[in-house]
């Protein structure tokens, strides 16, 4: 099945206004060139035409034609003072958001994907959704996450499988599977996203889209989870600038979340119009395989094409290595899930395990047979040598490039229960399904134990001060989307944005998927 079931893929008609970036939209808010009422009716109208193919909705939040409505009036009547007191005060206002249906909205739904929890409703916004309120956005509809957000393919018995917009064989990636999805096929200009092991990067990579993955501390969770330091609730967009607009929404102390910090004047010296410009100079790390992840020969090419683009607009790039293994990673990453989240999960859990998804259970037990033979504490001094490791490799250099995934894509429907073959042909396959190395090329296909160490986002959770941008980087193989992770010191995140917006500029995408 391609992108479009019924024929060939048709282009986006730009004139449509769904097409719009948030900026894009909010710019002609603010000439009166489009009502917000207009726009929001231009996403729902797309969202009615084209989520039946990809389920990436749970729902559409009806209220929102209200906030459309409000922000229509102010425009409006919206003196050039009226606007910049709104530019200031209310940067968001008139703009639809896709929320994460793991991102409470007050008297809504609050499931997680979880059958047995489809009664439970929520009795607060979400700190992150408070904020896009506050901030004069809204939230139009919400999307579908695979069961308590623990697995990098988005279904679940609840929702069904979400598609890759861009091949509907193909998954978004997980957990925030649903958000990249309908940004890809223009059901929102902006998304909440969550991420405690790639569940922002990777499905931004997979659909072509930018997926912001703060340091630890900078925004606001829901506690108690809160706590665990992988984790980080965060923005997806179509556009580097967009995704940094939604962020700077989102950051900032919470009473609720103690682990939270001050960020005055958050990417205040971030200008995308001037990132490429701010490249000269710059040191850039290199680094295709983190160690020994088996990296798809597409996906060399397309982060070696980034590389050589930063090179000649300045960028000092070089090549290094880290002595990381994917082994290492998954081991050091899952003795910290064992010991945290598959509690909560046993716990949020018990009495339905009947009811679960497979790759829930089989997280679960994962997670908690490496618990078994390490300790709380050995994963502290697991990760420690992970830390160490990537700040001596940087050490020296402004960022780090690095691919988001080895594997160029995933099966919609699948949940890897016994590992995954890489293959040549860049989509990973389950490997109960493939039979084994059959139909590989030339032998170069590699088995791996457990189909996350596929992925390159773990050891930059367990690095958890750094601030990440996924930014796209090129085509893969399988006809979906890959990207590349700009990775910056602890807390240094105008840097990660300032190189991610410059490739972007160097290396134009379309965030729309042709359906």
């Amino acid at each position: 099945m391609t992108a479009n079931a019924t024929g060939p893929a048709t282009a986006p008609d730009p004139t449509q206004p769904w097409t719009l970036s948030a900026t894009e939209a909010l710019a002609a808010f603010r000439t009166k060139e489009l009502s917000p009422v207009d726009y929001l009716s231009s996403l729902i109208g797309r969202i009615t035409s084209d989520d039946e193919r990809i389920n990436a909705v749970t729902e559409v939040v009806e209220e929102a034609v209200t906030s459309a409505r409000e922000a229509e009036t102010f425009y409006a009547n919206a003196t050039d003072d009226d606007l910049a007191e709104a530019a200031a005060a209310r940067p968001l206002l008139g703009l639809p958001v896709i929320a994460k249906e793991k991102h409470a909205l007050a008297g809504r739904g609050l499931t997680q994907g979880l059958l047995h929890e489809r009664d439970t409703i929520a009795d607060n916004d979400a700190a992150i959704i408070a904020r896009i309120r506050a901030a004069g956005g809204f939230v139009h509809a919400r999307a579908t996450s695979p069961e308590f957000s623990c697995a990098t393919i988005t279904h679940s018995p609840m929702w069904g499988v979400t598609r890759n917009p861009w091949n509907l064989d193909l998954s978004p990636g997980g957990s925030s599977g649903g958000s990249g999805a309908a940004l890809a096929a223009g059901f929102a200009p902006l998304a909440t996203a969550s991420d405690i092991a790639g569940s922002t990067r990777l499905p931004a990579a997979f659909t072509g889209t930018v997926g912001y993955k703060a340091p630890y501390g900078r925004i606001p969770g829901a506690q108690p989870l809160a706590a665990d330091w992988y984790r980080g609730d965060g923005p997806m967009a179509r556009t580097v600038a967009d995704s940094a607009l939604l962020a700077r929404v989102m950051v900032g102390v919470d009473p609720r979340d103690h682990a939270t910090i001050a960020s005055p004047g958050f990417l205040d010296d971030f200008d995308p119009a001037e990132a490429a410009d701010r490249l000269r100079g710059r040191r850039v790390a290199l680094c295709v395989r983190l160690g020994d992840f088996p990296v798809g020969k597409d996906i060399e090419a397309n982060t070696r094409a980034v590389a050589s683009a930063l090179e000649s607009a300045g960028a000092d790039v070089e090549e290094i290595a880290l002595p990381w293994t994917s082994e290492r990673i998954f081991e050091t990453a899952f003795t910290h899930f064992g010991n945290l989240l598959a509690p909560a999960m046993r716990k949020a859990t018990r009495g339905h395990e009947d009811t679960l998804a497979d790759y829930t259970v089989r997280f679960m037990a994962d997670a908690e047979a490496v618990a078994a033979r390490r300790s709380f504490y050995d994963g502290l001094a697991m990760e420690a040598q992970i830390q160490v490791e990537l700040a001596s490799a940087m050490d020296g250099f402004d960022v780090l490039v690095a691919p988001t995934s080895a594997v160029a894509g995933l099966e919609a429907d699948a949940s890897y229960l016994d590992g995954i073959w890489v293959g040549a042909g860049g989509v990973g396959r389950e490997v109960a399904r493939s039979g084994g190395a059959s139909g590989n090329d030339g032998g170069d296909d590699v088995r791996l134990d457990h189909y996350w160490q596929a992925h390159m986002t773990m050891p930059f959770n367990i690095c958890n001060r750094v601030p990440i941008v996924n930014v796209p980087s090129g085509m893969a193989d399988c006809g979906i989307p890959t990207g590349v992770q700009v990775i910056a010191h602890p807390y240094d995140d105008v840097r990660a944005f300032d190189v991610a917006a410059a490739i972007e500029e160097l290396c134009p995408w379309s965030g729309l998927a042709p359906l």
